[in-house]
């Protein structure tokens, strides 16, 4: 990452109650700058949430910290994204699903973009640079927040679009709606409640995928404290150090290395 184009980066994640980015020190994997955020339109409809993320692009850039420098730029969202076209659209308007997502971002951008799942995004941004840099096995990193995303990387390489917030357990058809971190607000769980139903998703992703170590992301990281402990299940369970920022960071560490 010689030139200063390609160290920084900037990095935008859609989701299904923010629209958050910032530009990004790829060799530090820190932020520069102010992180803003704008909140997601009332139902997530393509148009006003392409008008949402020019906004967040255009305050990115117009801090002093990006004087001078033409960065690439990563996006993520809550989809499984496939050569640039969204195919799911979790809590976010239907009209995305077989929609072309990364070229409507790039023509409101205005240059080419990356586009990748969100929870993809985080996923790898922390296991770069936060909890699992260390870790060469494999890592499951699941991102609670107002769904459950999943994110698989064996080795430094990621599986995109693992979805595994959605599977059916215990006579829930789509788990993450009985077991997200907004559903327990909604709910008002307590931490004991919550974390009986989230003891027996990560048993069930033992059981099926055997991760050397599950990473807990997301928003709801940063009370860690309170529940962490009642997740029942042998495999070590870890908290993301990149926080609520671990998309951003994947995002625009993606967009440099071309994901597609």
């Amino acid at each position: 990452m010689a030139k200063k184009q390609d160290r920084y980066a900037v990095g935008i994640d859609i989701g299904g109650t923010g629209i958050k980015g910032a530009l990004v020190d790829l060799k530090k994997g820190a932020l520069v700058g102010e992180r803003k955020k704008v909140k997601t339109p009332e139902g997530a409809p393509i148009d006003a949430v392409k008008a949402a993320v020019r906004t967040v692009y255009d305050e990115i850039l117009g801090q002093p910290e990006a004087e001078g420098i033409d960065p690439l730029v990563g996006l993520c969202m809550p989809s499984v994204i496939r050569r640039g076209v969204a195919w799911t659209a979790a809590n976010i308007a239907q009209e995305w699903v077989g929609f072309d997502a990364r070229t409507a971002f790039s023509e409101v951008i205005g240059k080419n973009v990356s586009l990748m799942n969100d929870a993809d995004a985080a996923g790898y941004g922390e296991v770069r640079y936060g909890e699992a840099a260390d870790n060469v096995g494999s890592v499951l990193v699941l991102t609670l927040g107002t769904g459950i995303g999943s994110a698989l990387i064996h080795d430094g390489r990621l599986y995109p679009n693992t979805e595994l917030g959605h599977m059916e357990l215990d006579g829930h058809e789509d788990y993450e709606k009985f077991a997200s971190a907004k559903v327990r607000e909604r709910e008002e769980l307590s931490f004991e409640e919550w974390g009986r139903r989230l003891s027996a998703y990560f048993q069930k992703l033992q059981v099926l995928l055997q991760p050397d170590e599950f990473i807990i992301s997301g928003g709801i990281s940063k009370q860690a404290d309170d529940f962490i402990h009642l997740i029942e299940v042998d495999t070590p369970v870890k908290v993301a150090k990149l926080k609520n920022n671990a998309g951003i960071i994947g995002a625009a560490l993606l967009a440099v290395e071309r994901w597609d």
